[in-house]
């Protein structure tokens, strides 16, 4: 295998292997990649795996260097070392999650801490998942794909249905996969936009924690061995706080899963048509 690389001064550019079939990003070429990771080591490893899966990677070593390379160049997905050095890794997420360029890149979250409130804390900051080190190389990739693969199909299937699913005051917008409340924007996440639309998409049924995990987290082609329906609960906790008064819409049905008790859902075809 061959790799081209450059050197520059705000980070290493990694080229494409000779042959690789990777999970493309918004065009066709292979989605880009941003680690922030300040561990030259695990830098270099990250790298190494996602460029031989066919990915186009740049890496930063810290989180001032990954936001200036962010915004330089909006990846189409980030892994992100949790506990670096200065910026932290939690203050990187925090800022990418505030900014309206950058809230809807999906995030993964490398951490050296084991305790469950460490995860949970990272996946309430806005992560869209988790990998504790020592990582299997194997399964990073795995997991990076998983989180490409169901940007893609939501996005597929927003093109597809086009217009606004609207309940009430509560607005998504399946071009643009943007959620409104009374005309004002909510800064989601993905993963907390792909569990209201299909809330949404099955209001007054109740959806199962393994479904609603299934849905979001696209079950198909790995294992979800390594996520766990309290990851359901702490991104529909934050997407309550997210959403208001419209966030007491979504029920919990203790003991086994949620469901979306707000107005009757609508398609409009276009921002401000009648419903059909």
């Amino acid at each position: 295998m061959t790799r081209r690389e450059h050197r520059g001064r705000r980070g290493v550019v990694h080229g494409l292997p000779a042959r690789a079939t990777p999970v493309t990003g918004g065009s066709e070429l292979p989605a880009r990649i941003l680690v922030i990771e300040d561990d030259p080591g695990i830098a270099a490893l990250v790298a190494y795996q996602l460029t031989r899966a066919g990915y186009r990677v740049e890496t930063a070593g810290g989180g001032d260097g990954g936001l200036e390379s962010l915004h330089r160049e909006i990846p189409d997905l980030v892994v992100l070392d949790r506990m670096l050095p200065g910026l932290s890794g939690d203050q990187v997420l925090t800022a990418i999650r505030e900014d309206p360029a950058t809230r809807c890149i999906p995030v993964l979250v490398l951490t050296a801490k084991r305790e469950q409130a460490d995860r949970i804390e990272g996946l309430e900051m806005g992560a869209d998942d988790y990998l504790t080190k020592p990582f299997s190389p194997r399964e990073l990739v795995l997991r990076v794909e998983a989180i490409l693969r169901r940007i893609r199909g939501f996005a597929g299937l927003a093109g597809h249905h086009g217009g606004v699913l609207r309940a009430g005051d509560l607005a998504l917008d399946q071009d643009s996969m943007k959620v409104t409340l009374g005309g004002e924007e909510v800064p989601v996440t993905p993963t907390e936009y792909r569990l209201l639309r299909v809330l949404l998409e099955n209001r007054g049924r109740m959806r199962k924690r393994d479904d609603l995990l299934e849905a979001a987290w696209d079950a198909e082609g790995r294992s979800r061995a390594g996520m766990r329906t309290r990851t359901v609960d702490m991104h529909i906790r934050r997407l309550r706080t997210k959403l208001g008064y419209a966030g007491d819409w979504i029920e919990t049905v203790r003991g086994f899963g949620y469901r979306f008790r707000g107005p009757e859902p609508a398609v409009l075809r276009e921002p401000g048509s009648q419903a059909h």
